[in-house]
């Protein structure tokens, strides 16, 4: 038995950082951090081999990796990520929010890439002490959060197109402010005509680096168009609203309903959109998982039947959309700003994550 495994023996042992960054520094960082520009002083590390299984497991100093040119992840791409948030509690304690769905959803992104799957008891064990470390690193402004990176990537070094035999995990932690700069009240998408995200039988439902590498051309013709998102439609009719660069999307209707579009293997689950859905239908809304049209939805808004639409996922948590343009398209949805629903269910999330409401499905694990 590898001995990081003893019972008696921390899985991920710390070995603190000797000159982290000092306090009034660190003080300055966190009045604006922004989003994943700044890191903190450790870092979770683990390895896999064949051989041997995951070994070298420890939380360590946050410092470059020395990598070979090649490393089979430069080449063949075999990588996997989450996001997560570590949130700050009134009383000063510190909360993980589902933090075993992602575990479970970066399992079945190593099973569809054909890497080796971490266990989820080794995800949660490699996090915990991560934000016990760097608990001070997250912000007490308003929306402020621990960000945490989970991946592991391909480090075999061979050329050959195969699974790697050798895989490298980390977890790196960034303090976070609010995803969407300048605090707009909604966010512009731009329809995609020539990209797509996803096909079926791909990898849309995998959080891989490949799928977002697929939409930063579609991203950036988005911003030249000044807007903040592109939206993409299906890949094989496009028709279909499926989702924005990273984030999933949901639509509100005069009727109270909502909905959303299903997941088929090109949408990634998304936990914040499993979230709303739960909390949706327990407020008592009709909740529906079916198709929506790119016509529907400029029909829906002009009619006035659509009330409110809405971007969700870890970094954005709930953002609203208040106008959606295209080559062909402009249209502008409810009052073009943030709808009553969108407003609540937001709430209600937030609360939840940061020990303010109750927590019926133990979505909130408090580790400090």
């Amino acid at each position: 038995m590898n001995p990081t495994m003893l019972a008696d023996t921390p899985t991920f042992p710390l070995e603190r950082h000797a000159s982290p960054v000092d306090a009034t520094t660190r003080a300055g960082i966190l009045e604006n951090p922004g989003f994943g520009r700044v890191f903190t002083d450790h870092m979770a590390i683990a390895r896999w081999n064949a051989d041997r299984g995951w070994h070298d497991m420890a939380v360590q100093p946050r410092a470059p990796l020395q990598m070979d040119p090649a490393c089979a992840v430069l080449h063949y791409a075999q990588e996997i990520f989450e996001g997560l948030k570590a949130y700050r509690t009134d009383d000063g304690g510190v909360t993980l929010f589902r933090a075993d769905a992602n575990a479970r959803r970066f399992r079945a992104s190593a099973q569809r890439m054909a890497m080796a799957e971490l266990p989820d008891e080794l995800f949660l064990e490699s996090i915990r002490p991560l934000v016990a470390a760097d608990r001070d690193w997250i912000p007490g402004i308003e929306g402020g959060s621990l960000y945490l990176r989970p991946f592991m990537i391909a480090s075999e070094v061979f050329l050959g197109v195969k699974p790697s035999a050798e895989y490298l995990y980390m977890v790196i932690a960034s303090p976070a402010g609010a995803y969407f700069k300048g605090g707009a009240p909604s966010i512009t998408v731009w329809i995609s005509d020539d990209f797509t995200r996803a096909a079926p039988g791909g990898t849309g439902a995998a959080k891989c680096g490949g799928n977002y590498a697929a939409s930063l051309q579609a991203q950036a013709e988005a911003i030249r168009e000044g807007c903040d998102q592109v939206v993409f439609l299906d890949a094989v009719e496009r028709v279909q609203v499926e989702e924005l660069g990273g984030m999933n999307t949901f639509f509100v209707f005069d009727d109270g309903s909502i909905q959303t579009p299903p997941l088929t293997g090109t949408i990634l689950p998304g936990i914040t959109r499993d979230s709303i859905l739960t909390l949706a239908r327990e407020a008592g809304a009709t909740v529906r998982e079916a198709p929506y049209s790119i016509d529907q939805w400029e029909a829906d808004a002009a009619s006035g039947r659509l009330r409110e639409s809405f971007a969700c996922g870890t970094a954005a948590v709930v953002t609203p959309i208040g106008r959606v343009r295209g080559r062909t398209r402009d249209f502008r949805i409810g009052n073009g700003g943030p709808g009553e629903m969108t407003g609540r269910l937001r709430e209600h999330l937030v609360a939840i994550q940061k020990g303010q409401a109750p927590d019926p499905h133990n979505w909130v694990e408090r580790i400090l």
